[in-house]
C-alpha cells in the first residue's frame, strides 16, 4: 500500500508538472514557482512515507533499497528542478538567476514542504496501511541521536560531499549521473541516518520534523538549515 501511495504521488505530480508547462508558458514566475513546488512536494511526501518504512524487516536493507530506488525515480522524473534551498543558492551566487527568482524557488520549496506534511498527515489519518497506525501520535521523532555539535558537523560534512559530487558529475551522462547521485545519497543515509537522519536539505528537514523545529527551533535550525547552507557556501567559495 505504501509503495502504491508513493507511485500515485509521483503520477499526480507528473501530471501537474506537465499541465503547468503547457498552460503557463507565458507566466514565467508562476510557472517556475509551481514546477518547483510540485517537485519538492513529491520528494517530501515520498520521504515522509519512506520514514515509516524504516523499521520494515530486514533492516536496514529494505529502507536502503527503497531509498536508492526512489532517489533514482526522483532524478528521472524531476529533471530541471532543484528541490533543495541549498542547491538554489548556487545559481544565485553565480548570477545564473536573480535573487528574486531564487527567493521565489526557495519559497516554493518550503510551501511544498508544508503541503506535503499536511497531505501525508491526512493520508495517515485514514490508516490505509499498517505503518500508518499511530503515525500521527509520535510528535517530534527526534532525528538527532547525538550531540548538537556532532550533528552540526555531520550535516555540514554531508552537505559538502553531496554538493561537491553534484558539481563533479555535471558532465556525466544523465543516465548514469542519476544512479551515481542515488548511490551517494544511499551511502550517506547508511553512514549517518541513525545519527541525524542524513537529510542535508532544509526544506525536506522541515517537512519531516516540523514538530522538532517548533520544540527546539534554534537547535534544529542550526543543524538542518544553517549547516547545509554553510556547506554549500564553502563549496561555492572553494570551487
Amino acid at each position: 500500500t505504501s509503495l502504491l501511495l508513493m507511485a500515485g504521488i509521483m503520477v499526480m505530480v507528473g501530471l501537474c508538472r506537465r499541465l503547468t508547462r503547457r498552460r503557463l508558458r507565458s507566466h514565467q514566475r508562476l510557472r517556475t514557482f509551481l514546477l518547483e513546488m510540485f517537485s519538492t512536494f513529491q520528494i517530501c511526501a515520498c520521504t515522509n512515507e519512506l520514514c515509516l518504512l524504516g523499521d520494515v524487516e530486514p533492516k536496514p536493507h529494505t529502507a536502503l533499497t527503497l531509498t536508492y530506488g526512489f532517489t533514482v525515480l526522483h532524478g528521472l522524473t524531476l529533471t530541471g528542478s532543484t528541490c533543495n534551498p541549498c542547491g538554489t543558492l548556487q545559481p544565485m551566487w553565480g548570477g545564473g538567476i536573480s535573487v528574486k527568482m531564487g527567493g521565489l524557488k526557495i519559497g516554493a520549496q518550503f510551501v511544498a514542504a508544508v503541503l506535503a506534511r499536511v497531505f501525508m498527515h491526512f493520508i495517515w489519518s485514514l490508516e490505509m496501511a499498517e505503518p500508518h497506525f499511530g503515525a500521527l501520535s509520535h510528535g517530534c521523532s527526534n532525528p538527532m541521536q547525538t550531540t548538537e555539535m556532532q550533528a552540526f558537523c555531520i550535516e555540514l560534512l554531508f552537505s559538502v560531499v553531496f554538493q561537491l559530487t553534484i558539481l563533479r558529475v555535471e558532465r556525466v551522462n544523465p543516465k548514469y549521473r542519476v544512479h551515481l547521485i542515488a548511490l551517494l545519497i544511499t551511502m550517506l543515509v547508511y553512514a549517518g541516518g541513525n545519527l541525524t537522519g542524513a537529510i542535508f536539505n532544509p526544506a525536506l528537514a522541515f517537512s519531516l520534523h516540523a514538530n522538532c523545529f517548533y520544540d527546539k527551533f534554534l537547535s534544529y535550525s542550526l543543524v538542518y538549515w544553517i549547516a547545509p547552507s554553510l556547506g554549500k557556501f564553502l563549496i561555492l567559495h572553494v570551487f
